[in-house]
């Protein structure tokens, strides 16, 4: 790597005292271009939202045979694909598994830790252009949601937005789930024994392949309905006993679908100078069509859109933030 990796520890006031009660202090990992020690000049920044599942350190864990988005980011500007830019890459992760990057009265404020708490100290602590036209978001899945999210609420702080695979389309990606929790949940006797379960597992041994579903439905209606005083203080979008779909829930659930909030939040996306959309052809999650339906939404209200589809599914799909990079960095206003 030509550029540098640094680590900080950010204390984020947004965080203090969350319902799952996870810590207010983070480690934030920052990637410097070359040239950046040596030099006085201030660069624009992209923001990297990670997936589910994932924490801010899961962004330089290599496979031993693909490099880490970094090693991407950083082969870029090397070889001159792209202007040198600082990349930004915060940790969001949860009790639960994750936040979407939302304020959420079961999990916390995690909208307000990334615009509040991180870009304000990447702005006073390296030499960044801070203003609105210099900063890019973009995530992966859970990630990718997050920069619609910050695209629908924050287009005075981020210029650009890319969206690889993000959770859109509630009916087609998490729907499918939804039984399968249902019987995990039955199984284990309710809600908080079942993450009692889990936890368990995860240190003595591993989380099972089938504990993603389950675990994937909780932390989801955690993000999208919030309700004090049921257990982990969120409320599911199915009765219990018999998985009955409960649509007063279901619908809190799909304001928060992209699908549905795109169309009415256009005028802070028309703010935007490009929204970067894609998704694999063989998405698991169906998150092909989801990503198509915001495309087409974006593009018929004026939005400035790249929308694009590729042959793979949905993990191991890191590859293709070299082209959201290529597409959304230069993009980027410099002095």
């Amino acid at each position: 790597m030509k550029g540098v990796l640094e680590t900080r520890e950010v204390h984020s006031p947004a965080l203090e005292n969350n319902p799952l009660g996870d810590p207010a202090r983070r480690r934030l990992t920052v990637y410097l271009p070359p040239g950046y020690a040596e030099g006085t000049q201030r660069y624009a920044v992209v923001y990297f939202l990670h997936a589910f599942g994932n924490g801010g350190g899961s962004w330089t864990n290599a496979s031993g045979f693909s490099p880490s988005v970094p090693d991407r980011l950083d082969a870029l500007i090397t070889q001159g694909a792209i202007p040198p830019v600082i990349g930004v890459f915060p940790d969001a992760w949860t009790k639960l598994g994750g936040s979407q990057w939302v304020n959420s009265d079961a999990i916390g404020r995690y909208r307000d830790y990334l615009v509040k708490d991180i870009v304000g100290f990447v702005d006073k602590t390296f030499r960044t252009q801070p203003r609105a036209s210099s900063r890019a978001v973009v995530g992966h899945s859970s990630g990718g949601y997050g920069a619609l999210v910050m695209g629908r609420y924050h287009p005075e702080i981020f210029s650009l937005v890319g969206a690889h695979a993000p959770d859109s389309y509630f009916e087609y990606s998490y729907m499918p789930d939804l039984p399968k929790a249902a019987t995990a949940l039955m199984k284990a006797g309710g809600v908080e024994a079942w993450v009692t379960e889990l936890r368990q597992r995860a240190v003595a041994t591993k989380v099972r392949g089938d504990d993603f579903p389950v675990i994937n439905i909780l932390a989801m209606a955690a993000a999208y309905s919030p309700k004090k005083g049921e257990p982990l203080n969120l409320e599911l979008p199915f009765e219990q006993h018999n998985a009955k779909l409960r649509l007063d829930v279901w619908n809190r659930w799909l304001v928060h679908d992209p699908v549905r909030f795109v169309p009415k939040f256009m005028d802070s996306f028309r703010k935007l100078k490009t929204v970067y959309l894609d998704a694999g052809t063989r998405d698991e999650f169906n998150l092909r069509w989801g990503t198509r339906m915001v495309a087409d939404d974006l593009k018929a209200g004026g939005v400035d859109v790249a929308h694009e589809e590729f042959e793979d599914g949905h993990s191991g799909v890191s590859y293709r933030f070299e082209r959201s990079l290529s597409v959304l960095v230069p993009l980027l206003a410099r002095d």
